[in-house]
C-alpha cells in the first residue's frame, strides 16, 4: 500500500512539474512578480500536488471499487427500472459534485451577469448526464451498438444547433467537456465495468467503456434546449 501512495505521489510530481516550471518562468522573467507572489505560488502547487494525489488515492481505493460493486449488484435485482434509476441518480448526483462543473458555470453566472443562473444550469447539466447514464445502461443490457447511440445524439445536436440561441451554443459544448471530471469519470467507468462483469457473454472492453462518451452527449442536448427554451 505505501508502495501504491509513492508511486501516485510520483506520477502526479511527473505530470505537474512541467506546467510548475513554465509558469514559475513567466512570474519571473516576463511578468517580473515579486518574491512574496512567487513564494505563494510554490506553496499553493505544493498544496495542489498533496490534493490530487491524494483524491487519487481515494479514488482507487474508495471510488472505483464501490462503484464496480454497486454495478456488479443492480442486474442481480432483475429488475431493469431500479438500474436504471439508479443509474440516473448517480449520474445527477457527481455532476453536481464535479468540480469542473462547477467552475464553469459560476464563470457563465458571473459573465452573463446573472442572466445564465449557476444553480438551473448545473441541475440541466446533471440531469443531462444522469438521462445518458441510464441510457448508456440500457445499452448494455439490450447490446445495442454505440454507433447506434452516437449517431442519434450527435444528430440531435446538430439539429438543435440551428435552432438554440447563438449564446448558449458554446456554452453547451464546454458543458459536455467539463462533465468528464475526476469525479464523474471515475465512478461511472466502474458502474459500467461493473453491470458488464456480471452479464455472460459480454466483453468488458466493447460494451464497459463509452459510457463517458455518452454521458457528455446529454449536457450538450440540455445545454442547446435550455437556450431554445429560455432565448437571452
Amino acid at each position: 500500500m505505501m508502495h501504491d501512495y509513492k508511486h501516485t505521489f510520483r506520477e502526479v510530481t511527473q505530470a505537474i512539474l512541467p506546467i510548475l516550471l513554465v509558469i514559475l518562468l513567466v512570474q519571473i522573467f516576463l511578468l517580473g512578480s515579486s518574491t512574496a507572489a512567487i513564494l505563494q505560488f510554490l506553496i499553493g502547487a505544493v498544496m495542489m500536488v498533496f490534493g490530487i494525489a491524494l483524491f487519487l488515492i481515494g479514488v482507487r481505493v474508495g471510488l472505483l471499487p464501490m462503484g464496480e460493486a454497486i454495478g456488479a449488484e443492480l442486474p442481480k435485482s432483475g429488475s431493469i427500472l431500479l438500474i436504471l434509476v439508479v443509474s440516473f441518480l448517480f449520474g445527477v448526483l457527481t455532476t453536481v459534485a464535479e468540480p469542473d462543473v462547477r467552475v464553469l458555470t459560476t464563470m457563465i453566472d458571473t459573465v452573463s451577469n446573472g442572466s445564465i443562473a449557476q444553480t438551473p444550469l448545473v441541475l440541466v447539466i446533471a440531469v443531462g448526464v444522469g438521462f445518458f447514464v441510464a441510457t448508456a445502461m440500457l445499452r448494455i443490457i439490450y447490446r445495442v451498438p454505440i454507433l447506434y447511440l452516437f449517431t442519434a445524439g450527435y444528430g440531435a445536436i446538430i439539429l438543435l444547433s440551428f435552432f438554440t440561441s447563438p449564446e448558449f451554443l458554446p456554452i453547451a459544448f464546454d458543458a459536455g467537456g467539463v462533465t468528464t471530471g475526476p469525479i464523474t469519470v471515475p465512478f461511472i467507468l466502474a458502474l459500467g465495468i461493473g453491470v458488464t462483469a456480471v452479464m455472460g457473454g459480454r466483453s468488458a472492453l466493447s460494451e464497459g467503456f463509452g459510457l463517458i462518451g455518452l454521458a457528455s452527449i446529454g449536457p450538450i442536448l440540455g445545454v442547446m434546449l435550455l437556450g431554445v427554451v429560455m432565448p437571452l
